[in-house]
């Protein structure tokens, strides 16, 4: 059963798809959950009466799905979210209660189509606007029964027949965010690097498209790419992919939808080159009235390259009355609500080095209690550069007519969680 309620815990929209729950349960849910605000404090899976809630918010709405059967959360989970997605494209972004309410008919009709007896079916945006639609389709757009049919059970729903373009376009981001730990006395506790590979082609027709980037196992077996290759783990991917092909020898095969999508995930832990260098030293002095901090910051990727929007967080104790600051880059100053200073670099080019000086004069307090010291948090995004050092190496296109395809490929680094303790 799945329902979406408000913020009350009134049930706006319920649809059963089995006999083992009904809609008294949601009574159990408006008590245990929603009057007892548990909200973003306890795991979204509750279990009341042998009965298993699952919830995800929207807004100020419950989408829940109920099951008094032994389920995988992780499917329930991504349908979920799948269904607030398709919402999203009917109804608009920010879709409130009002608009639920005033679009009853249509969200029943997607729900019936997203979901049989329990089980998901087509959750492809594209395909179900083919024949579920606000009024905005002419009856000569509307496809063929038989084309219908095919794309809502064949094997290749998100991409339908008779596309067509003027220009053959493919554009890739490569988009990866670096995390990172390191201890005061300068020791990795943690380096990894999450990466995903955006994708926006623009091709006509059914082409199949093969796509390579510097995967360590590939390069190994080819023996023709003289520099050495990256070892990506934990990929996930678009269901477009051909993962047959890819389990039997890493190549990445697949019939691409039309427009924008995430062709795949994935994750590098190993070789890994930091964008920047944090040398912080901090001293305090013995009767707790003052704090020295000097912070080195080393820009570790080509001087042909430059970061944007850089912005340093060093903490401060909470007592801290004043600071003077002497800066040779940038602009830094002290901000009480966030209890420290922030130095912002709007351009800091590769290579160069940059230094901060603060002096912080603390307020007596009445228990004086040691500083906890919080780590240095840094946010940056560098255009053109990949931590992880992975690269695309290739991406063909094969058509039937042979058309040419233009490619455009856009590398952006990003910080994650970029922590230095101090």
């Amino acid at each position: 059963m799945i329902m979406v309620l408000n913020q009350k815990g009134d049930i706006m929209i319920s649809r059963q798809y089995r006999d083992d729950v009904g809609r008294a349960a949601a009574d159990s849910f408006r008590l245990q959950v929603v009057a007892a605000k548990e909200t973003g404090s306890e795991p979204p899976v509750k279990r009341i009466e042998n009965c298993s809630f699952l919830y995800t918010r929207h807004l100020n709405m419950y989408f829940v799905a109920l099951t008094r059967a032994n389920v995988n959360p992780a499917l329930v989970f991504e349908y979920l979210f799948q269904l607030i997605k398709i919402l999203k494209a009917y109804l608009g972004e920010d879709f409130d209660e009002n608009h639920m309410r005033n679009n009853m008919t249509l969200i029943y009709e997607l729900m019936d189509e997203t979901m049989d007896f329990g089980y998901p079916q087509n959750t492809s945006v594209d395909v179900l606007r083919l024949y579920i639609n606000l009024g905005n389709t002419r009856p000569q757009d509307e496809p063929e029964p038989s084309q219908l049919t095919s794309q809502i059970t064949g094997a290749i729903d998100w991409r339908r027949e008779g596309i067509r373009h003027k220009k053959n376009e493919v554009y890739i981001d490569v988009l990866e965010s670096v995390n990172l730990l390191l201890s005061s006395t300068g020791s990795v506790l943690r380096n990894e690097v999450t990466g995903a590979v955006q994708m926006n082609t623009k091709l006509t027709g059914m082409p199949e498209c093969k796509f390579g980037l510097n995967d360590k196992l590939v390069i190994d077996k080819e023996k023709e790419d003289r520099k050495p290759g990256v070892e990506i783990s934990d990929c996930v991917f678009h269901r477009c992919v051909r993962l047959g092909k890819f389990d039997a020898d890493r190549t990445i095969t697949f019939i691409p939808p039309d427009g924008e999508y995430e062709l795949m995930r994935y994750r590098v832990s190993e070789n890994i080159v930091l964008p920047f260098r944090v040398i912080p030293a901090v001293q305090e002095e013995q009767n707790m009235t003052k704090v020295s901090i000097n912070v080195k910051v080393i820009a570790n990727f080509s001087d042909q390259l430059f970061a944007t929007h850089v912005v340093v967080k060093i903490p401060v104790p909470k007592n801290t009355s004043k600071a003077k600051i002497k800066n040779t880059f940038g602009r830094a100053k002290y901000e009480p609500e966030q209890q420290a200073i922030v130095w912002r670099v709007k351009r800091f080019a590769g290579k160069a080095e940059c230094i901060i000086n603060a002096d912080v004069d603390l307020m007596p307090t009445v228990r004086p209690k040691p500083w906890t010291r919080p780590p240095i948090n840094v946010e940056f995004q560098v255009p053109m550069f990949t931590a992880s050092g992975v690269h695309v190496r290739f991406l063909r296109v094969y058509d039937k007519s042979g058309y040419h395809t233009n490619r455009w490929v856009r590398y952006i680094t990003k910080a994650g969680s970029y922590q230095i303790r101090i």
